[in-house]
């Protein structure tokens, strides 16, 4: 994360400042109440991949809650902008939060006039480790104990924290969470299935995240004529699954080679994963060249 003098600055309400000086009040309804909603955005090269979906996310997120953006898309640009510096460093994530800001007391429901908290930094995105694309990842299963609206991006997130620690305890990188016998997302990803050549995941609505990541993949498969279908997948068919694929913003597309402990296919990257993977790395690298 570049600065000014090179050093750790966060944007907090207006102001960017050095990390180890911001502070967020006591009263905040995002302390107490985990009331706001969240974006991550990567960026490669100094350019940002996928930033109008992910504006139109946080919106999104910002209407469902009733609660007015309070920065335009060119401040919001400018500020993630900054954050990332100058020359940027090569690859870099923006976490943006809104809360509903400080209230005079701790109730449920808050006055009116309240301004909203905002927050952003800009952190490191780690490298895929080289033997992911030999190897995989490993996943559990999980039912799926979260509330209803999984479209809103909420930074209420203890269940997500939990499935993640179970997920760790066990040694796997993700928990993929199940709702009356229906796959509907990974606690951190959204979830692909490749079956008989064809790709499918869950659709998008109440249950789970329009993750930004597989709107792209999706386009890409679009793009070159790999088949895809949006539908739901019972826990069984993801067990008999030729390929599980994860996707998410700062993970992109990862394959999954165990599930539960059992081999996902022949235990190892799938080939239409591999023409995904190098079909986003083209795309990243059209981003990081400025070109999209």
């Amino acid at each position: 994360m570049n600065a000014d003098n090179n050093e750790a600055q966060v944007y907090l309400n207006g102001q960017f400042i050095p990390a180890d000086q911001a502070r967020i009040p006591i009263m905040d309804r995002g302390f107490l109440f985990g009331d706001g909603v969240y974006e991550v955005v990567p960026s490669y090269g100094g350019h940002f991949l996928g930033l109008e979906p992910h504006l139109d996310r946080l919106d999104s997120s910002l209407d469902a809650i009733r609660l007015r953006n309070p920065l335009s898309r060119e401040s919001w640009r400018s500020v993630m902008r900054r954050l990332i510096g100058a020359p940027p460093a090569p690859d870099q994530s923006v976490y943006l939060q809104v809360t509903r800001g400080v209230a005079p007391v701790r109730d449920h429901l808050c006055p009116e006039d309240v301004e909203p908290t905002v927050f952003a930094v800009a952190n490191p995105i780690k490298p895929r480790r080289p033997e992911i694309a030999t190897q995989g990842v490993t996943c559990i299963t999980r039912p799926d104990i979260r509330w209803l609206r999984g479209e809103i991006k909420s930074i209420s997130l203890l269940a997500a924290v939990m499935m993640r620690r179970e997920a760790e305890d066990e040694g796997a990188l993700e928990a993929i969470m199940v709702r009356d016998g229906m796959v509907t997302e990974g606690a951190v990803s959204n979830v692909f299935m490749v079956h008989r050549g064809r790709l499918i995941t869950p659709p998008t609505g109440h249950l789970l995240l329009t993750g930004v990541t597989r709107q792209l993949a999706l386009a890409l498969a679009r793009e070159h004529d790999l088949e895809f279908l949006e539908t739901q997948i019972p826990i069984d068919d993801l067990r008999e699954a030729d390929e599980i694929w994860l996707s998410s913003s700062t993970r992109e597309v990862l394959p999954v080679t165990r599930l539960d402990g059992q081999p996902v296919g022949n235990g190892r990257p799938g080939p239409m994963w591999q023409r995904m993977d190098a079909l986003y790395q083209q795309y990243k690298e059209e981003v990081r060249l400025g070109r999209i």
